[in-house]
């Protein structure tokens, strides 16, 4: 996941700090020698690094910070408020036009993901309830029209195109056609280059001369590291773009992109993309993501997250049926594919306080969620719903169905025994249970009673 070799680093930097009973001015300028060198080998631009933690340096040897208490927690504080304001303090939001359509101009270099996030951008936008539109105006890359369509048609969100007519032409009629139907959002997929030059530059200006977006958004790959940051500021130069969306947050990237951009251009990241389905975009949130490169977590994300894609009725049931003590093998089937809905439990893991900066030292198994499954799909019904039915002839026959081993099935048939203890446990304390019960029913989260398995 992103940020993980710099949170990583961040977090033994500040190791030492906690380690310490008081703080001393050469304690400080150390410790932000350290964070420098994370910043740096995370591909954030030198500038900024050094800007960074001379800011950070300077509020942190204040007398309230060295006579403090707590001076290593005010350092953190400090750095996690620094953080925040290098990617923009305030959450960026997409700025509607008051006399509709808004129309959205999406620009990028090729292989940044444009065509795939303007589909992620108009079901995002439908989910809040919003008649968006997409437009084909690349006619120059082969099937970029049809990959459009492709796109588009999976996420309920209709394409408008003209073939290879003048890509000016294009965008002027489509912003009727959406005045005709309805459309209250235009999003303009506009052409790709390998790099920036001046013909894709003139077209992309044209366009924004004739139809004169509301928000003309940048798409940039945070793989690309510090590149990336050298491109936005290149169209930001030619185009005065509004904003950025970072693609491929959730791959193995340093991060350095999402931190230097904002104080580079001076314009936001206002989404970003967290993996390879429609509906993995997030609205950017600069305090959130702080947190979570300081290890705090971001629960407020986690939380958003499950609502959008968990089936809450079916939460609902299974935390009743867990306090009630009647959880099964067909609830856990129903719990990890509510999980897998969500997405890769690093990822998930990632957005847990205490958690994501550890991730490092855990040893996790995606595929054991599946192998898990294959286990309960070998059960009969009647064993799934009983499992106390269960002895070596069927666990033997489970594991061979299933392709697992005998120790495999009792681990899991283990797993749902605890859980099974864990709530009598809470049934027992009623007032402890009431509120268990509450949580599991008002957080939107399923109650992972099975645990995240492979760790």
């Amino acid at each position: 996941m992103a940020f993980e070799g710099l949170s990583q680093k961040l977090t033994n930097a500040f190791k030492k700090l906690r380690n310490k009973g008081k703080l001393t001015e050469g304690d400080v300028k150390e410790a932000m020698r350290e964070v420098r060198l994370a910043l740096l080998e995370a591909d954030v631009n030198f500038k900024v690094a050094k800007d960074f933690t001379n800011r950070v340096t300077e509020r942190a040897v204040g007398a309230d910070v060295m006579e403090s208490l707590t001076p290593a927690q005010m350092v953190i504080k400090i750095v996690n408020e620094e953080l925040t304001s290098l990617m923009g303090a305030e959450s960026a939001r997409v700025e509607f036009n008051s006399k509709p359509p808004t129309i959205i101009m999406l620009c990028g270099l090729q292989g940044a993901g444009k065509t795939t996030h303007a589909a992620k951008l108009g079901k995002w936008f439908k989910a809040q309830n919003h008649r968006p539109m997409l437009v084909a105006c690349d006619i120059y890359r082969p099937a970029a029209i049809e990959q459009l369509k492709v796109v588009g048609a999976k996420a309920e969100v209709p394409v408008f195109e003209m073939g290879t007519e003048n890509p000016v032409k294009i965008a002027k009629e489509a912003i009727k056609h959406a005045k005709d139907y309805g459309n209250d959002i235009v999003i303009l997929d506009t052409a790709g280059r390998l790099h920036i030059d001046e013909q894709l530059m003139q077209e992309l200006k044209n366009i924004k001369a004739e139809v004169h977006p509301d928000e003309i958004l940048l798409t940039i790959d945070s793989m690309t590291g510090q590149d990336a940051v050298n491109v936005a500021k290149t169209f930001n130069e030619l185009l005065d773009i509004t904003g950025v969306i970072l693609t491929k947050l959730d791959g193995d990237t340093r991060g350095g992109a999402a931190l230097s951009v904002k104080a580079v251009t001076g314009r936001p990241i206002k989404f970003a993309g967290t993996g390879e389905k429609l509906e993995d975009l997030e609205q950017f949130h600069p305090d959130r993501m702080a947190s979570r490169i300081l290890g705090m977590g971001d629960v407020l994300s986690l939380i958003e997250q499950a609502e959008q894609k968990l089936d809450q009725k079916k939460a609902e049931e299974l935390a009743e049926k867990m306090m009630k003590n009647k959880m099964d093998f067909n609830d856990m089937l129903d719990q990890y594919d509510q999980i897998r809905n969500m997405g890769p439990i690093k990822g998930i893991l990632s957005k847990l306080p205490g958690i994501g900066n550890k991730l490092d030292d855990v040893d996790i198994n995606e595929k054991q969620l599946d192998w898990n499954k294959a286990i309960i799909l070998s059960m009969t019904p009647a064993e799934r719903a009983k499992p106390g039915l269960m002895n070596p002839s069927r666990k033997r026959r489970i594991a061979a169905g299933s392709g697992r081993s005998v120790e495999e099935v009792n681990r899991l048939i283990k797993q749902l025994e605890q859980t099974q203890k864990m709530m009598r446990a809470f049934n027992s304390k009623g007032k402890k249970g009431k509120k268990m019960r509450s949580m599991m029913n008002g957080g939107g989260m399923p109650p992972m009673g099975g645990g995240f398995p492979g760790f």
